[in-house]
Formats: C-alpha cells, sequence, structure tokens
C-alpha cells in the first residue's frame, strides 16, 4: 500500500499471530494497490473485472466509499482522481481488521501502525495507556500534539510530505487552508476517511469537523494556528 506499516503486541500475542497479521496486509495490498496491474482494484478500473466477480472484501469496501460520499457531501471520493482509488479508506480499514482481529486471537494489549494511522487497544507495556504523538506539521521529528487512551483510533492526513496534495472533488484542484488534520474515534477507517474529506474542504473542514459524533478531532491550519476538541485536550 505504499506505506510502512508496524504492530506491537504488550500482551496476549505470539510470533504466529504476528505472521497472521502481516500475511494480511499482504492480501490487501495484492487486492487493493493502485500500483499493481493484476490488483482487483486496477482490473475493476480498467473493466477487466466485473463487481460481480469482485471479493466480498472489495465490494464491501466500494459500499463503504459510497456511505462514505454521502456522509462527507462528496469530499471523500474515491474516483476524485479519474479513477478508482479507495485508499483513503483502504488503510485504515485494514488496520482496524487487523487489529480486531488481534484482539478476538486474545492480543488485548496492542498497537497497529499503519504509515502513522494507528489503532491501540488496551495498554502499553508497564500497563501504561498508550500515547500518540501526532507529528508537528513543519517539524519532521517534533509533535505538535499527543493524545492517550486504552482503546483509540487515530488518523491523520496532511500536506507536509507530499505537498497540497489532497484534490477538492468540486474545484478538482488541491485544496488548501488546512496543513493537518487527525481523527479520534473507535473506528480507523473511518477516521481515515473523514481526516482526508476534511483536508480536502479546506476550511470549511473546520465547521464540518465541529459536527462530528463520536469522533474528535485536531487540526492546524496554513498559518500554523492549531485548534482541537475539548475531547482531545493536550495529554503533554
Amino acid at each position: 500500500m505504499g506505506t510502512v506499516i508496524s504492530v506491537e503486541i504488550a500482551a496476549g500475542g505470539s510470533a504466529a499471530l504476528l505472521d497472521e497479521v502481516f500475511a494480511w496486509f499482504d492480501e490487501v495490498d495484492a487486492r487493493f494497490s493502485t500500483f499493481k496491474d493484476d490488483s482487483e482494484v486496477c482490473r475493476l478500473d480498467r473493466g477487466a473485472l466485473a463487481l460481480a466477480d469482485a471479493s466480498p472484501d472489495l465490494r464491501h469496501v466500494l459500499s463503504r466509499c459510497a456511505d462514505l460520499w454521502s456522509e462527507t457531501d462528496g469530499y471523500f471520493d474515491a474516483y476524485v482522481t479519474g479513477r478508482l482509488d479507495p485508499s483513503g479508506f483502504v488503510k485504515g480499514w485494514s488496520a482496524q481488521v487487523a487489529s480486531d482481529r488481534l484482539l478476538a486471537a486474545g492480543a488485548t494489549d496492542h498497537c497497529v501502525n499503519a504509515g502513522g494511522d494507528l489503532r491501540v487497544r488496551g495498554h502499553a507495556a508497564g500497563g501504561r495507556p498508550w500515547r500518540v504523538g501526532i507529528r508537528h506539521p513543519w517539524e519532521a521529528l517534533a509533535t505538535c500534539h499527543t493524545v492517550a487512551g486504552t482503546d483509540l483510533a487515530v488518523a491523520t492526513s496532511g500536506v507536509y510530505e507530499r505537498g497540497h496534495h489532497v484534490i477538492d472533488p468540486r474545484r478538482g484542484r488541491p485544496a488548501k487552508g488546512l496543513r493537518s488534520v487527525t481523527v479520534v474515534g473507535p473506528d480507523l477507517g473511518t477516521a481515515d476517511a473523514y481526516a482526508t474529506a476534511a483536508l480536502a474542504m479546506g476550511r470549511a473542514g473546520l465547521q464540518w469537523l465541529a459536527g462530528l459524533a463520536g469522533y474528535a478531532c485536531v487540526v492546524v491550519t496554513d498559518e500554523g494556528r492549531k485548534l482541537s476538541t475539548r475531547a482531545l485536550a493536550p495529554t503533554g
């Protein structure tokens, strides 16, 4: 999926369980990659695969992307580039699935990190809550905010590595106004998509994020102003 994935199990895990988790991510990459001509996504996009013949996972992802398009007033759009690209949901969704499987297998304390989008459960080593640092938009080795908890999904969409690359689907050009959007809540796939959608909205995303039920946010504007909901007061 063009990103680095790490898994930390603080309690209840095994090497075999880790192998199963990374086998899942290999499966996701093979099925959803937009860089591999033989992936299901690429074959469906060019008409070489009928939707009826697609895997249940792909049909689920496309259905969820359609729902998210409605939930975000069209700002989360898997076709915004002119071709099918559900990556803005798939990364978070696949990490959420991995976390759910770890929990079901008895790994009650773990952290799944998919390119900076994290799903944490239980406690870190020493019985402490997991602490998640949100990268500083201008200083790569610094954080601008930290949240802690025992059951959190944390997704960030930002422009600090690739510039203003997220397309505003209504204007057909890169959105500006927000430098970084972090969404925290119960589901990583949804949080990932919400963060992408808010970034695509530009400044209008601030008001939209404020109305989300069950999710909190931290936003840094292009001018360097940091805004966060009360549910995400800094922990240090």
